[in-house]
């Protein structure tokens, strides 16, 4: 089956500049027509889902990529109150992070990670893992309906 083509909304919640710029790199390389919102901490996170503030207009994204190690409000706390809301909480959450230690990997699946991902090192590994999350959530998965038409 083919994957129907429409505009996809990414939120990207991170707060290392150097991520941000790996991970727009990377999924602009991909061939599907994507938005990457970026939010830098977890309050703006949670402001960009519910549309407050400067994001009234915002649009509720098809995939979050969130890191776990952020100011403000860290991943896991965005991670459980996504999952709690039942606007948010089928949007897939892939949690993007350096962290490896089995206690941040077992709490995110327990607050309902859709996956997580071992940020890599290196520039290329970097780029290819972006680039897999992408294919795997948009050309082999099938997301749920009900999304806002954007």
């Amino acid at each position: 089956m083919t994957p129907t083509l429409h505009h996809i909304e990414i939120l990207l919640v991170e707060d290392s500049p150097a991520d941000i710029l790996i991970a727009r790199e990377a999924l602009s390389e991909a061939k599907l027509i994507n938005t990457i919102h970026v939010a830098e901490d977890g309050v703006e996170a949670m402001d960009f889902l519910h549309k407050h503030g400067k994001f009234a207009s915002a649009p509720t994204p098809d995939l979050i990529l969130l890191d776990l190690n952020l100011p403000r409000k860290n991943g896991r706390e965005v991670l459980t109150e996504i999952k709690a809301d039942e606007n948010l909480k089928q949007i897939p959450v892939v949690v993007l992070t350096t962290s490896s230690a089995e206690e941040d990997i077992l709490k995110s699946y327990n607050l309902h990670a859709n996956c997580y991902v071992i940020k890599p090192v290196e520039f290329e590994s970097f780029v290819k893992a972006v680039q897999s999350i992408q294919h795997f959530w948009f050309s082999v998965v099938t997301l749920p309906p009900g999304k806002e038409s954007a």
